[in-house]
């Protein structure tokens, strides 16, 4: 899509000019279904069964139909067939609780607010479970996260109709039996006056019946795909002219309690013959359905999907349904782009932790012979220090001022472009899983990828920790990958495993840490919880070295038991990546496959006094290792000094593909300095960016530059209550990578000079910055934004 044009100084288009040459691109050949929808002829329609009764609490009839004044609001009663009342605070809650519908099927939508209110800017809602009510841990996340179900106002004398989508994918979806509570924060300002008509939930089941058949973005337990809807009995039929060795690559599902018929028809010169007849009778599951296509290959046919059911309107699923071709392209070995790309994401992972950076133990020997076989960055920097944000970065290659993503809350607009984007356009069978909730949906990171396995899809041992991915999604990857081989394939695997909690699962929780370890662990972190002050941190168990020193505690020892845990998930990780490079090669896919590996961001070990990411720009955050493997197009082992940035990553993968990069990328392609070509690479510096999440104002918002042999922080925002906090940091790079010893009053001239490079950037950033979503929706036609809403890439 077209973005906003920008204009840079001199000295930046002469930064971002610097591009290798691009080769010709693998010749593809993928028919996507959902593409050719507008087009596909869909035959004996017949209207949607009647409209499911629906969950909704209207108040003209009186009464206050059970809904309670939590916190925050005065005077709640019912008047002329509305639920009014005031509000005393900025956060007010009202609520109720559901006695009936709990044990139906189904996930819930949206929901519909026909209300009005005097003033504020938003109203937002949340639904629960079983759990006891705590309405005042509702408000805590509220204010550090925001509420899942949110949007804008209009305040005045007119009631207006809010239909809310659940957009947080830190949620996993709501079933029936999860909305037994739903709280509501009618507006965000004291003294508003508020007066709610209506309130209803609207169930996945009753929203599809209310529209056409089609295309949208469909999940069953929390795995997505692109998809066809279609209702019984109704036909689907696609002109397809097919490849030379076609095969359907297909998942099926439905939302209904009752056996499901789909089939799988192909007519040509008017004899039509049934390849697939798959019944299924468990509903809210993706079931594979691979067709083969062979006995009509390179011919033009018209491929049928249709659904039958006892009932008429039923609904089947579709899902990424795509004709691909299993003929490989011929090529010698190692030459020409690779056939395929996984793009390996290791959360919370610093570099001072690997051998090759440093470090004492060998905690990941297979990523080290990944490095022995391709190219290590030394100096790679990444551009945020979180993970929504950071992931946001490298898959657009644009820095989060730019894209837009800064907080819990945002979406990346749908005006970016993609690196999924861009191999799905090329052909490229597209693939995700998130570990978090940060890369998946709820950011608009499925954006180009055909199927995506949400963290909330995995079913972990009992006791696992929930950050401990790499192995439940390398278990998936493999048979697609597998059934994938013969494809170009785009893989984005996101996992999580360094992340806290860092105690690994067996046998790497023994790797460095004793048996006394989790004891003596447990002991000393109840001893410190009374003493953490945020709530946030007190949640995950990591105090400041302050509050361990008021613990009576020694901070030190505390953390080498972490480092121990941190280091033995590490290696679990790194388990799991040797796995990879194994069904690679047993694949023979060795010589066909570009591997990239690089972290999100770092984590800090008190280094500056506090636990956890996100809060500074210091070095043991932006610190990140980068790594690519390709045999026989990426030199082995090769050390690249210059420094480097995440967002060069999209533009290195796209040019070692024969794919173009985006003009708007902000990243360079490092293909130069995997050639030797140093006549077309120009060393640059390296910028990254933190901005507060919520409420909290105990930390600064800070961008940093990298150059010179120098890294200078600007704090833009000064934390409150530490008068003394500098506005200006100055640090030796090579000597001081972790930002201990500001160095900015010995080196005025230099802190000039750098802030004049970062003041350049920042406005050279701001003045990229992607429309929103909102100004997005004004250019476009209506089929146009239909198909982004379809996919949910637009809200």
């Amino acid at each position: 899509m077209n973005r906003r044009a920008f204009v840079a100084s001199p000295f930046f288009i002469a930064l971002l000019s610097c591009r290798g040459a691009v080769h010709e691109p693998p010749p593809v050949r993928v028919v996507r279904l959902v593409d050719l929808f507008p087009s596909a002829v869909v035959e004996g329609g017949t209207a949607a069964p009647s409209a499911i009764a629906p969950t909704e609490w209207r108040f003209d009839a009186g009464g206050d139909l059970g809904w309670r004044a939590g916190v925050g609001v005065t005077g709640l009663q019912v008047r002329e067939g509305r639920l009014a009342g005031t509000t005393t605070t900025d956060f007010p809650i009202i609520h109720v609780e559901r006695t009936s519908g709990l044990d139906e099927p189904g996930v819930l939508h949206s929901v519909e607010v026909r209300a009005r209110v005097s003033k504020g800017g938003n109203l937002a809602l949340i639904v629960a479970g079983d759990r006891d009510l705590d309405l005042g841990a509702s408000i805590r996340r509220g204010r550090q996260f925001g509420w899942p179900f949110t949007t804008p106002v209009v305040p005045g004398d007119d009631f207006q109709t809010y239909t809310i989508t659940h957009a947080d994918s830190r949620i996993p979806s709501f079933s029936a039996s999860a909305t037994r509570r739903i709280l509501i924060r009618p507006v965000d300002q004291a003294d508003a006056e508020f007066e709610i008509e209506s309130v209803r939930l609207v169930f996945r089941k009753e929203h599809l019946q209310s529209i056409p058949s089609g295309v949208s973005w469909q999940g069953f337990g929390d795995i997505y795909r692109e998809t066809i809807v279609t209702r019984s009995p109704e036909s689907a039929r696609f002109d397809v002219e097919l490849p030379s060795r076609p095969w359907l690559d297909l998942a099926v599902g439905t939302v209904e309690e009752g056996p499901v018929t789909f089939r799988v028809e192909v007519e040509q010169g008017g004899e039509r013959k049934r390849l697939l007849q798959k019944t299924v009778t468990t509903a809210h599951r993706w079931e594979p359905a691979a067709v083969e296509l062979g006995e009509f290959a390179s011919r033009r046919v018209t491929v049928s999907l249709s659904v039958s059911a006892q009932t008429a309107g039923a609904l089947g699923f579709w899902g990424a349904a795509a004709v691909r071709d299993r003929a490989r392209p011929s090529q010698a070995t190692g030459t020409g782009p690779p056939r395929g790309v996984i793009l390996f994401l290791a959360d919370t992972l610093r570099r001072d932790h690997l051998k090759e950076y440093g470090y004492h133990r060998v905690t990941a020997p297979h990523l080290s012979r990944l490095i022995s076989q391709g190219t290590l960055f030394q100096d790679n920097q990444s551009q945020a220090t979180w993970t929504k944000v950071s992931a946001s970065s490298v898959l657009t290659s644009l820095y989060p001022t730019t894209h837009g993503v800064r907080t819990t809350t945002d979406r990346l607009p749908a005006s970016a472009t993609t690196l999924a984007e861009i191999y799905r356009q090329a052909g490229y069978a597209t693939l995700s899983f998130s570990s978090t909730p940060w890369t998946g949906k709820g950011s608009n990171l499925h954006q180009g990828f055909e199927e995506l396995h949400e963290r909330s899809s995995l079913s972990l041992p009992d006791g696992l920790s929930p950050s401990k991915t790499g192995r439940a999604h390398l278990d998936r990857l493999l048979p697609w990958l597998e059934a994938h081989r013969d494809q170009p394939f785009f893989i984005f695997f996101h996992a999580m495993d360094p992340h806290s909690p860092f105690e690994p699962y067996a046998p790497y929780d023994r790797t460095w840490a004793g048996p006394e370890t989790k004891e003596a662990h447990e002991r000393e972190t109840a001893r410190v919880l009374p003493f953490i002050k945020s709530e946030f941190m007190k949640q995950q168990k990591l105090p400041f070295r302050e509050e361990l020193e008021a613990a009576g505690l020694d901070a030190d020892r505390f953390v080498e038991r972490e480092h121990d845990w941190y280091d033995g998930s590490i290696r679990a990780l790194d388990s799991e990546l040797g796995r990879l490079l194994e069904a690679v090669e047993q694949m023979g896919l060795s010589e066909q496959t570009l591997i990239a590996f690089v972290a999100d961001h770092g984590e800090e070990f008190l280094e500056h006094g506090r636990h956890w990411h996100g809060n500074t720009v210091y070095g043991e955050m932006t610190n990140v290792p980068l790594v690519l493997w390709a045999p026989g197009r990426v030199p082995s082992g090769t050390l690249v000094a210059e420094t480097v940035q995440s967002i060069d990553l999209m533009p290195t993968l796209l040019e070692l593909s024969g794919l173009e990069s985006p003009g708007a990328a902000q990243g360079r392609s490092l293909v130069p300095l995997l050639t030797g070509d140093r006549e077309h690479f120009r060393s640059r510096p390296a910028f990254s960016e933190r901005f507060r999440s919520g409420e909290d104002r105990s930390s600064a918002n800070s961008i940093a530059v990298v150059a010179e042999g120098f890294k200078l922080i600007h704090n833009l925002d000064l934390p409150e209550g530490q008068p003394n906090f500098p506005e200006w940091e100055l640090y030796d790079h090579q000597k001081d990578p972790l930002n201990l010893v500001n160095i900015a009053a010995e080196h005025p001239e230099v802190v000039e000079r750098l802030s004049r490079i970062l003041e350049d950037w920042y406005k050279f950033a701001q003045a990229a910055k992607l429309p929103s979503d909102e100004g997005v929706i004004e250019t476009l036609n209506p089929e146009e934004l239909e198909r982004l809403r379809s996919l949910g890439y637009v809200k």
